[in-house]
């Protein structure tokens, strides 16, 4: 990236205590985050992809001040969010915000998509009660609702329905930043397409920056500018879209690509499987964290752990084999 970057995220680690001895001190630790580092430039869309547990999620959370880090630094538009205050990182809310993978747990049943949405504007005070009601007309019709949907609850929408008013409720603060997580994976498949299509139109409209976390790399292959893949809270590879869709580098990226359904019935693509189960993020492998389940493993592999270096211009890896 030339220009300054909106976002940069520098050695990253997030580790959860699992274990504590007589005196309550930890002694164990699940390292769900370890190291990990990268930059997003301003209106793009920076996918991180990964299977269940690689921490893809957790660094979305610490990316909105919703889980402080255990080390590393963020820097959002040239401020330290590790090192600010509980009231700082409050402010700070309105750049960043939030869409939750499950549409319906994330609303409150007890309020309407109107208030659900109102309320974050006049906590922080950006319009009068009137105008808000304006506004949130304004953001159901932006997100393909009408605003007489604003008097219902969530258990009265459809599961589309309900992340449609979720992602309403984050662009109520007009935000720099939205983190989505996984925000199509609960849906049904009919459905996918039109969120995919709604977040791509909001981010044409306002400028807007996503750091968009999905499991595969067939979900995120429309939308995104950068692709970076992690397994076991490293980063294995980090690339352009088309070129890491087209030459990649990572025995495990080469794996989640076969592992995207071909529309074409008689169409012919090995598909690479895995074999055993992934490492305990509480006790990780020496060396490569993915060297126990990968075919192209070396010796070196597991001794020690590939650091992420350039292997072409503005193509990251972490291997050995390349």
């Amino acid at each position: 990236m030339t220009q300054t970057p909106l976002l940069e995220v520098s050695g990253l680690a997030k580790y959860f205590a699992v274990k504590r001895d007589f005196w309550g001190r930890p002694v164990s630790w699940l390292k769900a985050v370890d190291g990990v580092s990268f930059a997003v430039g301003r209106a793009e869309v920076f996918s991180l992809v990964g299977e269940s547990g690689c921490g893809k999620t957790t660094v979305g959370k610490m990316i909105c001040g919703l889980l402080l880090p255990t080390s590393g630094r963020i820097s959002f538009d040239g401020r330290d969010l590790t090192r600010q205050t509980a009231r700082e990182r409050r402010a700070l809310s309105r750049d960043i915000q939030f869409i939750f993978q499950d549409p319906y747990a994330s609303l409150n049943p007890r309020m309407t998509i109107g208030r659900i949405i109102m309320e974050p504007i006049l906590i922080h005070h950006l319009l009068p009660r009137d105008e808000a009601e304006k506004r949130v007309d304004e953001l159901l019709d932006c997100v393909g609702l009408s605003p007489h949907h604003k008097h219902r609850y969530p258990h009265e929408f459809s599961g589309g329905q309900r992340q449609r008013a979720g992602i309403a409720r984050a662009m109520a603060l007009n935000p720099k930043c939205i983190v989505c997580d996984e925000p199509i994976s609960a849906l049904d498949v009919s459905i996918q397409a039109q969120i995919l299509n709604l977040l791509s139109d909001l981010k044409a409209a306002f400028g807007l920056t996503y750091i968009f976390i999905a499991h595969g790399l067939g979900a995120v292959k429309h939308l995104s500018d950068r692709v970076a893949v992690m397994y076991l809270g490293k980063l294995m590879e980090l690339a352009p879209k088309r070129e890491l869709y087209a030459n990649p580098l990572h025995p495990y990226t080469r794996a989640l690509l076969s592992a995207i359904p071909i529309p074409d019935p008689e169409a012919k693509r090995e598909r690479i499987r895995l074999t055993g189960d992934a490492p305990s993020p509480v006790d990780p492998p020496p060396g490569c964290r993915y060297a126990p389940r990968c075919p192209a493993r070396r010796g070196i592999c597991a001794r020690e752990e590939p650091a992420l270096r350039e292997a072409a211009p503005g193509h990251y890896l972490a291997c050995y084999d390349r």
